[in-house]
């Protein structure tokens, strides 16, 4: 069952950003994941959610989301996403 990392990023260093963004999807990749939604302009239809911008990435399952997140790869570039944007972020079992 499909695991997929669902995350609200509002950045707030453009600059600093782009050098996380630049080098994600080689580590999304290595660990079997792919990108379904990266950025776009969310539109809230019900509810008081005022989302910034929206990352959707889909792994084969929760526990290779769960490698990837927690990898070596993603972990020595986690902290640039820490220092240019504020996130929340969460991870769901798909059907």
């Amino acid at each position: 069952m499909a695991g997929y990392i669902v995350a609200d990023v509002e950045i707030t260093d453009s600059n600093e950003y782009q050098k996380y963004a630049q080098q994600t999807a080689a580590t999304v990749e290595r660990y079997g994941g792919k990108f379904l939604v990266r950025g776009g302009q969310p539109e809230t239809l019900e509810g008081d959610w005022k989302a910034k911008r929206i990352v959707i990435i889909e792994f084969p399952s929760v526990e290779q989301a769960k490698t990837w997140y927690d990898s070596p790869e993603y972990s020595a570039i986690k902290g640039i996403r820490h220092r240019s944007a504020v996130s929340n972020i969460i991870i769901v079992r798909g059907v």
